[in-house]
């Protein structure tokens, strides 16, 4: 039977057989190359998503001391020691902070190429390789041009471009197998997604929920006249995810950091908060989340359920950071929400509404231009600028004062400085060496701070050491420990 003439309008086999050449060996060639596709996408992504964060290291702008804090454990794990990232406290093992051993696979690479640019490719890699499922699933439903525009959406998505545009984080391993997994979900290939989506909980603690609902959605999927093994396996899969979290958060993180607890509890205590997330906050967040991405399609999918454990923890918080648009917070919604749109098209296609049809039809157009639309005011944007790739003068005279700290030295930074001595150097917090006197000390300030005012502030992190002003180039001021004063 030939399915290119039953095919409806829109699918995979229609668009095949529109656009394929007469011919065996044309027709052939014509039908591989739509395969490639995702690939080729991922691969500008890529370029795309490397040039961005790598330049805006290169111009020291740099968000939080979170890049500084991978680096310090993925050092460790380089040499094959215990993951200690001395940002957090000296000594503070990173698993007593988060539990994401997952971060250890960028060891070997970094051993190779030590420096923060390491972990800003990886981590372009993963989000870049996480848009292939995506388009992949997409053009297998409704055709090569639709899956394109699909990929091409969820590539350039704000939770994406936001993440990508914050330094590092461990949330980037996170991605592709919430994509993969979700796409095996799509296909109803359940045995793939159970165990795409089981490594989630080495990713992150929370995660262990996301996990739990990916099981209990292919048990909504399966328990009517599915496999009965499937069934079983999605429950247990479900399970593992509650366990896995429940020992990461009351066993193994508290075990590691000494403290008995788990540190990030008391964002979550609505009892000691002083601050609430207003409703409007809330509302705002959620129309970002579903609005530009999914139309509010997505709403039809049983797949969006995999959203509510993020998105819970984040609004139960009174951390204001978390509720919010900005950093890399909603990165782990996009290939969520992304793929539970595509889920929805496909059921919505095929709706006996005309209009329900029609509008999940023009889906993946319309998403496709609101992310182009959307890039204007986000940080791939600033690819279109020349000065994106150009080292300020500045910078570079910075680069050359804190050339000046000799390798292996303690250091005391903030933001501006780390992540060029984290691999070379034992690197504290600034203000939190606990006791210890470090070798310098290096801060990024306000132009208006002068070396007088940044030693006297030396003065009273360190009462009773002296330090001297050693130099200052584009607002970094360097200073070195003379002896006790």
């Amino acid at each position: 039977m030939d399915t290119a003439a039953t095919a409806p309008p829109g699918t995979a086999a229609d668009s095949s057989a529109s656009t394929v050449p007469a011919g065996p060996r044309a027709r052939a060639a014509a039908l591989r190359r739509p395969a490639l596709d995702p690939y080729w996408l991922a691969l500008v992504l890529f370029v795309l998503y490397t040039l961005l964060s790598v330049s805006r290291h290169r111009r020291m702008e740099n968000m939080s001391w979170d890049l500084g804090i991978f680096e310090q454990a993925i050092r460790s794990y380089a040499h094959l020691q215990a993951p200690v990232a001395d940002l957090k406290g000296p000594g503070a093992n990173i698993l007593g902070d988060h539990f994401s051993p997952v971060t250890a696979l960028i060891a070997p690479f970094y051993r190779l190429f030590p420096g923060p640019a390491t972990l800003l490719v990886a981590q372009a890699l993963l989000f870049a390789v996480s848009v292939i499922p995506v388009t992949r699933v997409a053009a297998h439903l409704f055709g090569r041009g639709r899956g394109l525009l699909m990929g091409a959406a969820y590539g350039l998505s704000w939770g994406v471009q936001r993440a990508v545009d914050f330094d590092f984080h461990e949330i980037a391993f996170a991605m592709p197998l919430l994509a993969f997994a979700l796409e095996a979900v799509i296909r109803e290939r359940w045995y793939p997604a159970m165990l795409w989506a089981a490594p989630l909980v080495l990713v992150k603690e929370d995660l262990g929920a996301t996990v739990a609902v990916i099981g209990a959605v292919i048990w909504l999927r399966c328990r009517r006249g599915g496999d009965t093994r499937v069934v079983l396996y999605a429950i247990g899969l479900a399970a593992f995810g509650v366990i896995a979290s429940a020992l990461a958060l009351g066993v193994i993180i508290p075990g590691f950091n000494g403290g008995g607890d788990y540190a990030y509890w008391e964002k979550m205590d609505s009892g000691a908060a002083e601050a609430t997330i207003p409703l409007d906050t809330a509302l705002r967040t959620l129309a970002w989340v579903l609005l530009p991405t999914t139309g509010l399609l997505a709403l039809r999918s049983p797949l969006l359920l995999a959203v509510l454990p993020t998105l819970g923890w984040r609004f139960v918080s009174h951390e204001e950071h978390y509720w919010g648009t900005d950093w890399h917070y909603n990165a782990v919604l996009m290939p969520i929400v992304f793929l539970a749109l595509v889920d929805a098209v496909d059921r919505g296609r095929r709706s006996p509404r005309p209009w329900l049809a029609a509008y999940a039809r023009q889906m993946p157009v319309a998403v496709a231009a609101a992310s182009v639309a959307l890039t204007s005011s986000l940080p791939l944007y600033g690819l279109t600028v020349p000065d994106t790739y150009r080292k300020p003068a500045s910078v570079a005279a910075a680069e050359r004062l804190l050339d000046r700290i000799p390798d292996d030295a303690s250091v005391e930074a903030n933001v501006g400085p780390i992540s060029r001595l984290t691999n070379r150097c034992r690197v504290f917090w600034v203000g939190d060496t606990r006791g210890i006197e470090p070798d310098y000390i290096a801060l990024k300030e306000d132009p208006y701070r002068t070396p007088e005012d940044v030693a006297a502030y030396a003065r009273q992190l360190h009462p009773g050491t002296a330090y001297r002003h050693l130099g200052e180039a584009g607002d970094v001021h360097v200073l070195r420990r003379e002896g006790p004063r």
